[in-house]
This record gives C-alpha cells, sequence and structure tokens, in this order.
C-alpha cells in the first residue's frame, strides 16, 4: 500500500496564502492522476483540483483563480497554492490519487487549513 504525506497547512489570515503540499510514494504517484480534497468535520470528502502527469488540472468552481495544482514528478509531490484564502477555505485537506472510478481507499492524515482573524 502506498503512502501519502501531506504539509503546509497552518493558519492564516483571510485574503493569505498557503501553499500545501504531498509527498506520494512512487507506487501511488504513477497513477494518472493526483488531486486535492478537503473535508470539514462530519461531512464528506470533497474533490478540490486535480492534475494529470502531463499537467493537465481541473478545478472546482469555488477553487478557480485562487488555487492553483501543480506536481513534481521527479519528486513525486504534488502541490495547492491557496491565494486569498477566506474563512470558507477552513478544512482538513488530502491529496490523493484517483482515476475514473474515484480516489484510492487509503488516505494520508491530511493538513489543517485554518482561515481567521
Amino acid at each position: 500500500q502506498g503512502q501519502l504525506v501531506e504539509s503546509g497547512g497552518g493558519l492564516v489570515q483571510p485574503g493569505g496564502s498557503l501553499r500545501l503540499s504531498c509527498l506520494a510514494s512512487e507506487s501511488i504517484f504513477t497513477f494518472y492522476y493526483m488531486g486535492w480534497y478537503r473535508q470539514a468535520p462530519g461531512k464528506q470528502r470533497d474533490l478540490v483540483a486535480y492534475i494529470a502527469t502531463n499537467g493537465t488540472t481541473n478545478y472546482v468552481d469555488s477553487a478557480k483563480g485562487r488555487f492553483t495544482i501543480s506536481r513534481d514528478n521527479a519528486k513525486n509531490t504534488v502541490y495547492l497554492q491557496k491565494n486569498g484564502l477566506s474563512p470558507e477555505d477552513t478544512d482538513v485537506y488530502y491529496c490523493n490519487a484517483l482515476d475514473d472510478y474515484g480516489p484510492l481507499d487509503s488516505w494520508g492524515q491530511g493538513t489543517q487549513v485554518t482561515v481567521s482573524m
């Protein structure tokens, strides 16, 4: 089973920025897509953005224009640059590999993002 280690979360003021990182084991990173998800307490985990090995990206509407997903294939790492943060972006963020059927069953520990004054 592969591993996923997210980092880069923290407390930031509204309007601020964060860059999340996810180091994946090679067995996971070779999947076609890598994605970032968010989850609030008691709610389902939702996809925020995903990126293919060729760099093609896709975002949910709330992330367009504010978030940028990227990947470094040499480092088995996927990033999520988050700009213009608002309190509504407060959640635990996870990364995972995904295909047409959804994400893998195994998840990392996630990284907490809190946007507050």
